[in-house]
């Protein structure tokens, strides 16, 4: 369930959240300064299989990636111990996008930062959360299109193009740039 206001919040937030004064702060800064993510309410399964109904913080960030803003889409779960432990973070495809596994990114999408393995309470918060993650996927996008679904241009990462069997048969044009990183980029021209 979608809520868009911080009252609504307040209201649909169960009495299981231990910090819930703390967490509807950092709700309300996240909702006042990223106009694509909004609270939901929403079932979170964990690996073990147990279900939880949590707060989550869903839509997308926009990042810069080589001088044009791509949008990322994101989910932000928060458990009930909030902000004491670190939001579960996904990047969330649409049907025409797919991962890019790295060292950010697993295949499933979960997002794995030293930013969120090393969360304090006391030093951490959603809100630069959120800009770690526009400054790290703008240096390595987790997501490209499906090949065949270029629109415009589509960017790709060094780990996509070990398969590049697939993109070849499509007859793209590879426009390939290595910077001081060893990282190398790719844009895909049609």
């Amino acid at each position: 369930m979608t809520v868009t206001s911080i009252g609504s919040v307040k209201k649909v937030l169960p009495k299981t959240y231990h910090h819930r004064k703390r967490l509807l702060s950092e709700v309300m800064v996240v909702m006042s300064r990223y106009k694509y993510l909004e609270p939901v309410m929403d079932r979170f399964v964990f690996n073990n299989g147990t279900a939880k109904d949590l707060l989550s913080l869903v839509g997308t960030v926009t990042v810069l990636y080589q001088g044009r803003l791509y949008n990322i889409p994101l989910c932000l779960w928060l458990d009930e111990s909030f902000p004491r432990t670190a939001p579960i973070c996904f990047v969330k495809p649409t049907k025409e996008m797919m991962i890019v596994p790295s060292t950010h990114v697993n295949s499933d999408g979960q997002i794995m930062l030293p930013y969120l393995e090393e969360w304090r309470h006391s030093q951490c918060d959603l809100h630069s959360l959120i800009q770690v993650l526009m400054s790290i996927f703008g240096e390595a996008p987790p997501l490209v299109m499906r090949p065949g679904n270029h629109q415009h241009e589509t960017i790709f990462s060094n780990s996509i193009i070990s398969s590049s069997d697939t993109f070849l048969s499509h007859r793209l044009l590879l426009l390939c740039v290595c910077n001081h990183t060893a990282h190398v980029s790719c844009v895909v021209l049609s």
